[in-house]
């Protein structure tokens, strides 16, 4: 299996650090996702954890980003790849 997933792919309790931010920003709504992301924190080398998933659809998603809490929908998740801690992923 292996340890590099979408964050729209994780699962609850998962734990890792951003490996890329930005995976389709081809058009201009891409580009405005990438930037608003990197505001917010999500950068590369982040350390991130899934901590709450909505009832439906599981969204929204409620994230642990170094020190702080984000809130994401999983289409904006997309946009990040990250690299699961080996707990994580056993």
């Amino acid at each position: 299996m292996s340890n590099v997933i979408s964050l729209s792919e994780a699962r609850l309790g998962d734990k890792g650090v951003i490996t890329r931010v930005g995976a389709d920003a081809r058009d201009e709504h891409g580009a405005e996702l990438e930037r608003r992301l990197l505001e917010l924190g999500l950068v590369e080398g982040a350390v991130i954890q899934l901590l709450h998933q909505g009832a439906i659809g599981k969204d929204p998603m409620a994230l642990k980003v170094d020190d702080m809490r984000v809130a994401l929908r999983r289409r904006e998740a997309r946009g990040l790849t990250i690299e699961l801690f080996a707990q994580a992923a056993e």
